[in-house]
């Protein structure tokens, strides 16, 4: 524990960017492969309707995403303050109180997604054959919620440990495993888009005795304990994890609503373009968030013993790298959209038709580290509130209002016009929460030198 504090303490920041985040970006990299795999291999083994399914019921997974940001990044933050401030009965306390939320919320959601999966798929606006379809495969997600809650939640307390390398072992193995499964039970088993889903529970149930094996064998700070609530760290677990959760649970509203919009002002092509555009943005999410991850025990370990300076200069570094690792990703949407699309269908009239609707999609994705790392940072130092509403804006707030507007003016392209500039809006509304925290931490600085 001294050892692993000390270096987020005092070592070059630039060197723990590049030590925390290429393991994390990696880690966070193959858990992306999940769903970007599925929809791969459904769109060009069982068809372009199981593709939409797929890709349209893919917000609704994002229930079982929230519930593992609400739980692991809550818990995550919780942790890394308590490194930094040497708080040994909080850390004490991470996995039992981990294990009994996961248990909890996770069969009121297996339950709930069994239950009412008829309603939830009804959000979405489909019907038909696509409706079945997305029924068989939500089913059986469902079903695996305990075991993809667990081991995503654990794997944010194994970062907020510092120990990005094990993380990332650990999920590159069920990724692995998914991609192998994934032809196995599609092609060779013949059991279509059903198979996408058991290939990817089957592989969150080897990650999790992955996990129990790292924290029963490997991990010297962080044991496991036996699952119960523990009031002395529940609140601030909640309060910290429900900003995360909220970037989930509204990606759910949101897309239902740009879904929903796109069948009221579009059509049948631009409803499956839509969803391969939010595929592959929700992949290039991914290695963003990883970099987030290697922020967040850093600035979170630093804000606990109070070094001020290291936070603020941590994040500026931490913004100016993931804006380059954007960039990385949106020059080829902008440039080589044809050949995105063609990877998940073979369809060429619909390529021709939807790659400039896929590039207007994508317009404005090279700010989003920026805005990926404002919401991490206050989430590190404890910050909910201006995390939330960060989130809140991007999801919800302003995106609703701007949707419903440029689509009753322009028609379908207003539609996609909402998404780059609801990205650009909240850009500089993050940007100007960070620059006032930063000046409040300056002043903090200042108090703590004059003492």
């Amino acid at each position: 524990m001294d050892e692993k504090r000390e270096q987020l303490l005092n070592d070059s920041i630039f060197k723990l960017m590049i030590k925390l985040s290429i393991p994390a970006i990696i880690g966070m990299f193959v858990i992306g492969l999940y769903s970007f795999v599925d929809a791969i291999f459904v769109g060009r083994w069982v068809g372009v309707k199981a593709l939409a399914a797929v890709s349209v019921t893919y917000p609704l997974t994002l229930i079982n995403n929230g519930i593992a940001v609400l739980i692991g990044i809550g818990s995550a933050s919780v942790l890394s303050r308590a490194i930094g401030s040497k708080d040994q009965q909080k850390i004490n306390d991470i996995m039992s109180n981990m294990g009994m939320c996961n248990i909890v919320l996770s069969f009121m959601v297996t339950f709930i997604g069994i239950t009412f999966t008829d309603s939830l798929i009804g959000l979405t606006g489909l019907s038909g054959d696509i409706f079945i379809l997305a029924k068989s495969y939500l089913r059986i997600i469902f079903v695996g919620s305990l075991f993809v809650n667990f081991v995503q939640s654990a794997n944010m307390i194994i970062r907020g440990e510092g120990k990005m390398k094990e993380a990332m072992l650990i999920m590159g193995v069920g990724a692995i495993l998914n991609i192998i499964l994934d032809p196995i039970f599609i092609k060779v088993l013949n059991l279509g888009i059903e198979g996408a889903a058991y290939a990817t529970v089957l592989s969150q149930i080897i990650q999790t005795i992955m996990t129990l094996v790292y924290f029963k064998k490997y991990s010297q700070l962080v044991q496991l304990k036996k699952p119960a609530f523990k009031k002395d760290i529940l609140p601030d677990v909640f309060s910290v994890g429900v900003s995360a959760m909220l970037m989930q649970v509204m990606s759910l509203v949101q897309q239902t609503i740009l879904y929903k919009m796109v069948t009221i002002y579009g059509n049948d092509q631009q409803l499956v373009i839509m969803g391969i555009t939010m595929r592959v943005m929700m992949f290039a999410f991914i290695p963003i968030w990883g970099m987030s991850q290697g922020l967040q025990p850093l600035a979170g370990i630093n804000y606990g013993a109070k070094k001020l300076d290291r936070v603020m200069k941590s994040v500026k570094i931490f913004m100016l790298g993931s804006t380059v690792l954007c960039l990385v990703f949106w020059l080829p949407m902008e440039l080589t959209p044809k050949f995105i699309l063609s990877l998940f269908t073979k369809d060429q009239e619909l390529i021709a038709y939807g790659f400039e609707y896929f590039r207007l999609g994508n317009m404005a994705f090279f700010v989003s580290g920026i805005f990926i790392m404002s919401v991490t940072f206050f989430q590190a130092i404890g910050k909910a509130g201006n995390a939330g509403l960060i989130i809140m804006l991007r999801q919800i707030a302003l995106f609703i209002p701007f949707i419903f507007i440029f689509a009753k003016a322009f028609g379908a392209v207003g539609v996609w016009y909402s998404l780059p500039i609801t990205d650009m809006t909240v850009f500089i509304v993050a940007m100007s929460l960070v620059i006032v925290e930063f000046k409040k931490m300056l002043k903090v600085k200042g108090a703590l030198v004059q003492r």
